[in-house]
């Protein structure tokens, strides 16, 4: 198993997970792990690294078959705009490569926003901090870890 800084930060605050890993594919995303572990890729979670007008990161967890509606985003935020950082800048904040980015033990502290439903689920995979490895865990656990504030801006 690979003991990556998500790994690390998660036995350090004694969070249970297990490790699942399968075969990556470059811009496969969330469709990918959920068709190779057999599971539903709405509880196949997304890390994605966001920036406002200011370059000022933040990390939104979003269901692997939804899309962040960056306008009501920008608009709970208060700020004019949020975009997709670029994979180079997502990776100098990280520390982790795009595909493998996980939202624990993040190279630079960053504001966490999760979708709320997420918590409504029994059981997420979230990236474990590489390529084709994923964490099957509770998402009440990320929600404890993570302090991350929860949001409603899915859309399909």
């Amino acid at each position: 198993m690979p003991v990556t800084p998500a790994v690390r930060l998660l036995r350090e605050k004694q969070v249970n997970f297990v490790e699942r890993f399968y075969a990556y594919e470059d811009r496969g995303g969330t469709e990918v792990g959920a068709r190779e572990l057999g599971v539903d890729e709405h509880a196949v979670i997304k890390t994605l690294i966001m920036e406002d007008e200011k370059h000022n990161p933040l990390i939104v967890l979003m269901h692997g078959d939804k899309q962040v509606s960056t306008k009501k985003l920008a608009r709970f935020l208060g700020v004019k705009t949020i975009a997709p950082c670029r994979p180079e800048v997502a990776n100098k904040h990280t520390g982790y490569l795009v595909g493998g980015t996980s939202p624990f033990g993040t190279r630079r502290p960053m504001p966490v926003y999760m979708e709320k439903t997420i918590l409504d689920l029994p059981v997420i995979y979230i990236n474990g901090g590489k390529r084709g490895f994923l964490l099957e865990m509770n998402p009440h656990d990320v929600a404890r870890v993570l302090q991350p504030v929860l949001v409603n801006v899915a859309v399909d």
